[in-house]
């Protein structure tokens, strides 16, 4: 927390490492950071990337607003979505489109951000404190390019599967035939995982992954393609999901298509998912989504499947989300993870 008799020394410091500050105003006891910047970029509607903070000294009810700029400052990530909630543990996460600077505001309740700015406010009102940051110059996570498309690899620990997941880039790789492959890998005792990120949103269309065999996967490994939106805490992260495990149950379906929250049954459709290349898709739309399976390298969607399903509740709307793969183990589990995993991705295709 900066107070008002904190060392200018320490302040000065603040500013030349880029978190941005502000001259404290009498009174004030907030403060915002940031501890991911993007990269800086020229800036448009294609790229996003993941940006990460602190707060200190926030109050009940406050927000984190963000802009990037190109040319002109703009609210992130969508005009309307403009907000990034705070965390109880005073993280805040959002994606932002990529810029050649980053800002971050604390605000009150009630403020009501602008789309677009020349400038951006300085503390006081409404606003709380404020942070800029200029793009670092290169990315803050590896990008992988497959598929036609760049792909964001994951280095950050993870609690997906109800354990704390270390996840470490030398797990994913793509090969000289341009396959993708994600491994979950022992180190130290431990299971390090893989995960990568589509860089861009792609919004409604039809979405394919051609997946080698992986009826060899132990019942403790769980491959995912799914969509995930930081933006959308409240609302399970608009995130839906073909996921293939038996969630460490050896007798259980090995396959299922999924829309958040898990814990409503009708959001759930489990399934028997046949050794062999398989081709797993969904046709995302408004207010529905059709997931399907087929055997082989087909993304034409014309064979018979081996699994489908249309989901007409609760499926949810394009706006900042990201397309997703990862390889991750299930904790807490009667048969625990043995020999490490590995799932080799042929081909992604979208399609709108």
């Amino acid at each position: 927390m900066l107070r008002q008799d904190t060392s200018r020394v320490v302040v000065c410091i603040l500013c030349a490492l880029s978190i941005g500050c502000h001259a404290p105003q009498p009174g004030d006891r907030s403060a915002i950071q940031f501890i991911r910047i993007p990269q800086a970029d020229a800036g448009g509607p294609d790229k996003f990337d993941i940006i990460e903070g602190t707060v200190t000294g926030a109050h009940p009810g406050q927000q984190v607003v963000l802009y990037s700029r190109s040319q002109s400052w703009w609210v992130q990530p969508l005009a309307n979505q403009p907000f990034t909630k705070i965390q109880p543990n005073a993280r805040w996460t959002n994606s932002t489109h990529l810029g050649s600077e980053y800002a971050a505001l604390l605000v009150d309740p009630g403020y009501s951000p602008p789309a677009r700015l020349n400038e951006l406010p300085a503390v006081g009102g409404a606003v709380a404190a404020v942070a800029v940051a200029k793009g670092q110059s290169s990315p803050p996570s590896p990008i992988i390019r497959f598929s036609g498309y760049e792909w964001r690899v994951r280095t950050a620990g993870s609690r997906r599967g109800g354990v704390q997941n270390p996840y470490h880039a030398g797990n994913v790789s793509v090969d000289s035939d341009g396959a993708m492959h994600l491994r979950i890998v022992k180190a130290a005792d431990k299971w390090s995982c893989a995960e990568v990120s589509l860089t861009r949103s792609l919004g409604y269309g039809t979405y394919s992954f051609v997946v080698r065999d992986t009826s060899h996967l132990e019942p403790a490994a769980v491959f995912s393609m799914f969509t995930y939106d930081y933006a959308r805490a409240e609302q399970n992260y608009g995130e839906m999901a073909i996921e293939i495990s038996q969630w460490g149950n050896p007798v259980s379906k090995n396959a299922q298509y999924i829309i958040q929250p898990f814990y409503v049954p009708a959001n759930v459709v489990r399934f028997a998912a046949p050794s062999g290349t398989r081709t797993h898709s969904f046709r995302w739309e408004a207010g529905r989504v059709e997931f399907r399976t087929v055997r082989g390298a087909n993304t034409s969607g014309v064979a018979s499947p081996v699994a489908e399903h249309v989901f007409v509740a609760g499926v949810p709307t394009h706006a900042a989300e990201s397309v997703r793969m990862n390889l991750y183990v299930f904790g807490a589990v009667a048969q625990p993870m043995k020999n490490g995993a590995e799932v080799v991705i042929e081909k992604f295709e979208y399609l709108p």
